[in-house]
């Protein structure tokens, strides 16, 4: 099963990781060998993938554009660790801004994803491609999403809708 994550950079504090990475595990391991689609940004993305790799999955690199790393203002060590790690690392064409790719690389992992996790505060996103604009994306199109919150502290599932069901 290929599944994606979208969520926040910043999680808070070391407990919410903590929680987080709690969370995402349990998620996880009843799948067997499975596949993650993560950007490996910094916070929820590299929490998955460690997580996914620790449970002897494989994990898919989902790259923006050239020179994404540079963005990265820290986590860079886990990010290029992660990087080798990866069955498979995908190179997206760049937008005409960092948002605008940031945003493409968030509907791809979705559009190639079984499920989707995000972990997500409830919060609009701060700028295009914020996981708010993800999620919203993964329950347009109809793909199974669990919301994992570290502020609320809740998990929630979300199926798609049937037959023009409101989610």
């Amino acid at each position: 099963m290929r599944i994606g994550i979208t969520g926040h950079q910043d999680l808070g504090d070391r407990t919410a990781e903590t929680w987080v990475r709690d969370c995402i595990r349990r998620i996880l391991e009843p799948v067997t060998r499975p596949v993650g689609l993560s950007s490996l940004a910094v916070g929820a993305d590299q929490i998955f993938a460690e997580v996914i790799l620790s449970l002897g999955g494989n994990l898919v690199a989902v790259i923006p554009f050239p020179g994404y790393e540079t963005r990265l203002t820290h986590g860079r060590n886990t990010y290029d660790f992660m990087l080798a790690q990866a069955r498979e690392v995908i190179h997206l064409q760049p937008s005409s801004s960092d948002e605008e790719s940031y945003f493409a690389a968030g509907k791809w992992i979705v559009d190639h994803s079984d499920r989707m996790i995000g972990v997500w505060n409830g919060l609009p996103a701060k700028g295009l491609g914020g996981t708010a604009d993800i999620v919203q994306y993964a329950t347009d199109v109809g793909r199974e999403i669990t919301l994992v919150n570290p502020i609320g502290r809740t998990v929630v599932d979300i199926a798609p809708a049937r037959n023009g069901e409101d989610l």
